[in-house]
């Protein structure tokens, strides 16, 4: 998947060029300069927060918080060992834009996570990498290598002092390790279930240690917003979303992939990016930020931008950036079944609204895809849906939730037609000759 519409040169590396993502081609593209800049002035961390901070940049993992804001929370003068946690565990339906970073680019990552250790006096930190992408470890695994081999990795980096080491963690495919406390518990060699919170990881996280947890894409951001400058890269975006944002676009499009562009970029152009429509069909809805985001009509999706501050005023979230298109031909009922089945499936069952709730939510959408559907069941599905949401120790409940809320807000319709005429609205002859997209 190429990462197409850039205008950041970092994160678009390796594209048309052999073994790009080695150390040597980064270095050439100005790679590891910001750090070395970093370290050769001394320049106090604080500084480099305070940038970040004005530069706009947001968890690019879904949550959207502030960058430097979560960085000032780590007590960096506290004594004793301190982490720093990459989460590449991409795991969440439609999105796949870590693992290109990863693949094209493994050494933005890099230098961003050091970044983050100098700035907030961490020595040691974690790439937890997905379990089911094992040919992307292998190659950070080799890119930490050849890292270590340049010196900017280990004890006193380039002559500063400053001592750091980084390790590649892979996981086993669990999605509810992509919450950050299930990712640390599973680090620690322990069942990858979320943590009660407080205490934050900030100030007791891995090991019980202050830990500061970002997204792939935030960490390989990181260098090229310093070396751009906070003004420039806020600019390139809106305000309160300053920036670039990588998009993964799949479904009923012609061209899926990875597409970089400016924060507030309008959906249609993405969508035109993409090549708009497979098969010259009409647009029907859009899933814009990831399964756990509410799903959009296309007369909402339409006059969006794609930015966090427009998406949520629409009823939804930009979550992780993962863009799902549906054309006419789909049934929304079976797309709901689908993802429905997923959260149930990865519940890890520690919390009875979430392990209990998803299981029913999953069976009322099957049976009425099945025309066993019953007047009352509509009802019933917002009741769970409501009684999950904000009952669980993380955020899976809700995640599973409010794909259910969305699809019945706008397509209830649908719904009531599947139970009234035991069958979907749209034929399947008709979804079959679609992509197949949601077609079993």
């Amino acid at each position: 998947m190429a990462i197409l519409g850039s205008i950041n040169p970092i994160l678009t590396t390796g594209l048309g060029q052999k073994n790009g993502w080695r150390l040597e081609h980064y270095i050439k593209r100005g790679g590891y300069a910001v750090l070395t800049e970093i370290l050769s002035a001394k320049k106090p961390p604080e500084e480099i927060i305070e940038e970040l901070k004005k530069s706009g940049l947001r968890g690019r993992g879904g949550a959207g918080f502030p960058t430097g804001l979560k960085w000032s929370f780590m007590p960096r003068n506290a004594s004793g060992d301190k982490y720093i946690i990459c989460n590449s565990d991409e795991g969440e339906p439609g999105t796949f834009k870590d693992r290109d970073i990863l693949t094209l680019n493994p050494h933005s990552v890099i230098e961003g996570m050091i970044i983050a250790g100098y700035c907030t006096g961490a020595t040691r930190a974690y790439n937890y990498i997905h379990g089911e992408i094992w040919d992307v470890y292998l190659r950070f695994e080799e890119a930490l290598d050849e890292a270590r081999q340049a010196g900017f990795l280990g004890a006193n980096i380039l002559g500063s002092g400053f001592d750091y080491e980084l390790f590649a963690h892979h996981g086993y495919g669990a999605y509810v390790c992509g919450e950050e406390t299930g990712l640390l518990e599973s680090i620690e060699g322990k069942k990858g279930q979320p943590r009660y919170k407080p205490p934050f990881p900030a100030n007791s996280g891995l090991y019980g240690r202050p830990t500061t947890i970002n997204n792939t894409e935030t960490f390989a951001s990181v260098p090229f917003v310093l070396k751009m400058g906070w003004e420039a890269y806020l600019a390139a975006g809106k305000p309160n979303n300053g920036g670039t944002k990588i998009f993964s676009i799949s479904g009923h499009v012609n061209r899926p992939g990875n597409y970089e562009v400016p924060l507030g970029t309008p959906f249609a152009t993405l969508l035109e990016m993409a090549g708009g429509i497979r098969g010259n069909r009409m647009l029907k809805a859009c899933i814009p930020g990831g399964s756990s985001s509410p799903v959009l009509p296309k007369d909402i999706i339409m006059e969006c931008t794609m930015d966090y501050d427009c998406i949520s005023k629409a009823g939804s979230m930009l979550g992780s950036g993962a863009i799902i298109i549906m054309d006419e031909t789909t049934c929304m009922a079976k797309a709901l079944d689908r993802l429905s089945y997923f959260y149930h499936e990865e519940s890890c069952g520690q919390c009875s609204p979430c392990r209990e709730g998803t299981l029913w939510l999953y069976k009322i959408i099957r049976r009425i895809e099945n025309g066993l559907g019953r007047p009352e069941d509509l009802d019933l599905l917002d009741s769970i849906a409501k009684n999950i949401m904000g009952r669980t120790v993380c955020a899976l409940g809700d995640a599973a939730a409010m794909p259910v809320q969305g699809f019945l807000r706008h397509f209830r319709d649908e719904f009531i037609y599947h139970v009234e005429h035991k069958k979907c609205l749209v034929p399947l002859d008709v979804q079959r000759a679609g992509s197949g997209f949601f077609t079993t």
